[in-house]
């Protein structure tokens, strides 16, 4: 499995968030800016739904933004963490649905944020390796790049949630 703490050669996105679909952006915490340097991605008011899954102090919203917290690993999850992607990924469908900016966003936007992000769309009418690659053309070659990940996108997240409770 290929997760960011064993891929410190992993580049930082060139942007702090990619519009995947209409309304639906995907981002990170840190971004490479136009001078090369990394830059943190504050989050003001440019969304009205944040969802976040890794969060660090003073990178936003403001407080008058909609913002939900679910931090996961970039690693496996157990049963509860998955259905907490799950619920995520419904709020992010139900905030599309009434026409509201979403961003869902991770440490640098990649799989995390890719994870709810594709269940997303696959809840939408994507196939998850559709999901994938647009995913992958939007934000970076470089998201979901956690095969275990995308194996859980592949499975559907809720047979893999039933699987992870099984061996519990």
């Amino acid at each position: 499995m290929r997760t960011r703490g064993k891929q410190p050669d992993v580049p930082a996105p060139g942007s702090p968030w990619s519009e995947i679909v209409p309304g639906l952006w995907m981002g990170g915490h840190e971004f490479k800016g136009s001078s090369g340097q990394l830059e943190f991605a504050v989050v003001r008011d440019e969304f009205d739904l944040v969802l976040t899954l890794l969060r660090l102090p003073g990178h936003g919203p403001d407080a008058d933004v909609e913002h939900h917290v679910w931090p996961i690993p970039d690693g496996p999850l157990d049963g509860t963490q998955l259905a907490g992607v799950i619920r995520l990924a419904r709020a992010a469908n139900d905030a599309l649905d009434a026409g509201r900016r979403v961003l869902v966003r991770c440490y640098h936007g990649y799989n995390r944020s890719g994870l709810v992000v594709a269940h997303t769309l696959v809840a939408r009418g994507r196939s998850a390796d559709d999901a994938i690659r647009l995913i992958r053309t939007r934000r970076s070659p470089w998201a979901l790049h956690n095969d275990l990940f995308v194996d859980y996108l592949r499975a559907g997240l809720s047979t893999a949630r039933l699987l992870e409770e099984l061996a519990e």
